[in-house]
C-alpha cells in the first residue's frame, strides 16, 4: 500500500503542477508558501536525536508551547524541533520563540526524507489530530517511535474513515500510542479497529494553558469600561456580532467590543464590514492608546488571551457551522471569564459539555441569541461572577493532562 499511496500523490502532483506553476508566476504570496514548505528543516541546524513535535495550525502551536514548556521544565534533554502546517501556525510558533520551528513539507518522500535526515528523530509527537500517511510510514520504517498526545476524533471523521478502515489501519500502524484527550475520543478509535492496547485516555492538555508569554502584553482601558471579546470569528459571525455589539453600545456607553477574527487574512474583510455600521473602530496594529478606542480588530497574532484576560465576557467563535466545530472555549474559561459559544462544538465536544454542566459557559442556539444574552449578563454583575467562578474550577478540576502525557513520552 505504500507504493500505490506515493505513486496515487505522485500522480497528482504532476497532474496539478501546470496549475501550481501558473498559479505561482501570479502570486508572490502563494510563491512564498511553497518556498517556506518546500524548505522543510533545512535553516535548522543539523541536529541528533531529536524530539520532534508537530502541531498543524495556531491551536495545537499553543498546545506544543504548554508540552515544550513542560518537557524542560521536566529535564528533557534531547533537542526539541516543532513543525507546523499553517502558515499561522508556523508565524506563532515564531513569535512565541519555540525551538526549532519550520514548515512540514508536503507529504511526499522526496520532500520528507531530507527532514528526517537534518532532525534524526528519537521519536515524533503528534498533537491532536494530524496524520500524513507518508511521513507516518517513514517513521515506521526508521524504527521511530510515534505518539499522539491530545488525540481527538470527530463523528464526520469517524464517518469518514468507516469508508476505508483499513486505510486506517495501515496508516496508524507505526503509532505505538493514542494518548486520547477523552472517553469518547478514545472509543471512537476503538470503533474503527484500533487495538485497545494502543489506546489511554489521559485528559486534556488544554485544561493545563498557560499565558506567561501572552501576558507580556496588558491592555489598558478606561477604569469604568466593560469589554466583550469575539475570538476566533468566523465568516457569517461578524455581521451579526457588529449588529448586537452597536445595539449594545447605544445602552452601556462604556461597552468595548473586540474582534480577533480566526484567521489574520480575513481582517481586511473584516474591517470591510465594520465600516459598514459607521461607527469608529481602531486596528490593534495601529493603535497604542486603546482608552478610547470602541471597536478594536485585533490583527495581530498572539494576542486574543491578553484580551480575554481584560474582559467583561468572552464568546468563542466557530460554533454556528458544523464545518467549523468551533475553537478553544477553555482559554478564556481558564481566565476565569463567562464563556459564550455556539451550538456546533464537535470539536470541543467534551469541553462545551464540562462547561454546560458546571455552569461556566452559555451554549447559544443561533448567534441571534447574542444581544439578548449579552445584554442580560452586562446587567446582571452577581451572574456573570457565579458564571466566571464555575468556568475557572472546571478548567482546574479537570487539569493534570500536562503530566501524564509528559510521562507517557520520556517513558515510551
Amino acid at each position: 500500500m505504500d507504493f500505490l499511496y506515493t505513486i496515487l500523490i505522485g500522480g497528482l502532483l504532476l497532474l496539478a503542477s501546470p496549475f501550481l506553476i501558473l498559479r505561482a508566476l501570479v502570486s508572490s504570496s502563494f510563491r512564498n508558501e511553497i518556498k517556506g514548505r518546500m524548505k522543510g528543516a533545512n535553516a535548522l541546524p543539523e541536529l541528533k536525536d531529536t524530539l520532534w513535535i508537530h502541531a498543524s495550525s495556531v491551536g495545537e502551536v499553543r498546545l506544543a508551547k504548554t508540552l515544550i514548556a513542560g518537557l524542560i521544565k521536566d529535564g528533557e534533554s534531547r533537542p526539541i524541533a516543532l513543525s507546523t502546517f499553517t502558515p499561522t501556525g508556523y508565524a506563532l510558533a515564531l513569535e512565541e520563540k519555540l525551538p526549532n520551528v519550520f514548515r512540514l513539507p508536503l507529504d511526499f518522500p522526496i520532500w520528507l526524507n531530507p527532514v528526517f535526515d537534518r532532525l534524526q528523530p528519537s521519536k515524533l509527537v503528534l498533537i491532536e489530530a494530524e496524520l500524513w500517511p507518508t511521513l507516518l510510514r517513514q517513521c515506521k520504517r526508521r524504527s521511530i517511535p510515534v505518539i499522539q498526545v491530545n488525540g481527538r476524533v470527530s463523528e464526520k471523521s469517524v464517518r469518514s474513515y468507516r469508508k476505508l478502515p483499513a486505510v486506517l489501519l495501515w496508516m496508524t500502524e507505526s503509532i505505538g500510542k493514542f494518548s486520547m484527550r477523552s472517553q469518547t475520543d478514545a472509543d471512537r478509535f476503538l470503533q474503527l479497529g484500533v487495538a485497545q492496547e494502543k489506546i489511554l485516555v489521559t485528559g486534556n492538555i488544554k485544561f493545563d494553558v498557560t499565558f506567561e508569554a501572552e501576558d507580556m502584553f496588558q491592555p489598558k482601558w478606561k477604569d469604568d469600561s466593560m469589554v466583550l471579546v469575539f475570538g476566533s470569528t468566523r465568516p457569517g459571525e461578524e455581521g451579526p456580532i457588529m449588529e448586537a455589539l452597536v445595539q449594545l453600545q447605544k445602552e452601556f456607553p462604556n461597552l468595548i467590543g473586540v474582534i480577533a477574527p480566526r484567521h489574520m487574512e480575513r481582517c481586511r474583510e473584516v474591517e470591510d464590514l465594520i465600516r459598514e455600521f459607521e461607527v469608529e473602530y481602531a486596528l490593534l496594529s495601529k493603535q497604542d492608546d486603546l482608552t478610547n478606542c470602541n471597536v478594536l480588530l485585533v490583527d495581530s497574532l498572539g494576542k486574543l488571551n491578553a484580551f480575554y484576560k481584560s474582559a467583561t465576557v468572552a464568546y468563542v467563535g466557530g460554533g454556528f457551522n458544523p464545518r467549523f466545530g468551533g475553537h478553544n472555549i477553555l482559554e478564556p474559561a481558564a481566565l476565569g471569564k463567562p464563556v459564550l459559544f455556539g451550538k456546533f462544538m464537535n470539536n470541543f465536544e467534551e469541553e462545551a459539555k464540562l462547561l454546560k454542566l458546571s455552569k461556566g459557559g452559555l451554549q447559544l442556539q443561533n448567534i441571534e441569541e447574542l444581544y439578548d444574552v449579552l445584554k442580560r449578563l452586562l446587567m446582571n454583575p452577581d451572574e456573570r461572577q457565579k458564571l466566571s467562578q464555575s468556568a475557572e474550577k472546571t478548567v482546574k478540576a479537570n487539569s493534570g493532562a500536562l503530566r501524564r502525557n509528559i510521562e507517557l513520552i520520556r517513558s515510551t
